[in-house]
């Protein structure tokens, strides 16, 4: 079980390692459509590109879900501090209810997102002709994704509460040579 566990571990700390990249180089191509969006209605060096609306959406879009991906499994995206400290049982109760308010959030965006989804399969973008579907996606995606982290996250609260363990200390970073 210990085996499996921290094989577990791995394999979602290298995803969020993967999600990590991932949302740096959305960001990075974004600047690209904004730019020509920008020189192209403030000079006629290049020509006006109907497309980098709709691609820089898109774009949003994808970043801002994959950094709330990200949020969740680093604890900082839904978590606010308003009580004192605590000790290890009850801050695990307080972070238990906390992440269990997350979970639902992420049913619904599990559950909207695969209508939404559907809603969108056989419809394309407008100006750019892309599949609607590629944009919907990422809702039952993010979701799912939180579900992930949250079963983590939740089971290390439930073994402090039962008294079987402590809260661990943030997962480090994978790299090729191993963790940090």
């Amino acid at each position: 079980m210990p085996e499996r566990r921290s094989t577990w571990r791995r394999v979602t700390a290298w995803y969020s390692l993967f999600l990590s990249w991932l949302v740096a180089i959305s960001t990075a191509v974004l600047v690209i459509p904004v730019t020509l969006q920008v020189f192209s209605r403030f000079t006629s060096i290049i020509p006006h590109y109907i497309w980098t609306e709709e691609m820089a959406r898109f774009l949003l879009v994808w970043t801002v879900m994959i950094g709330a991906m990200i949020g969740v499994r680093e604890s900082s995206h839904f978590e606010v501090d308003v009580w004192p400290r605590l000790s290890p049982r009850p801050e695990a109760a307080v972070r238990l209810i906390a992440r269990i308010c997350v979970l639902i959030v992420a049913l619904v965006f599990i559950w909207s997102g695969i209508e939404f989804t559907q809603f969108a399969w056989y419809r394309i973008s407008e100006l750019a002709e892309l599949p609607l579907w590629v944009i919907h996606i990422a809702w039952p995606i993010t979701g799912i994704t939180w579900l992930v982290f949250l079963g983590e996250q939740m089971w290390d609260e439930l073994n402090v509460l039962l008294g079987r363990g402590t809260l661990p200390p943030a997962d480090p970073i994978p790299t090729p040579e191993g963790p940090l």
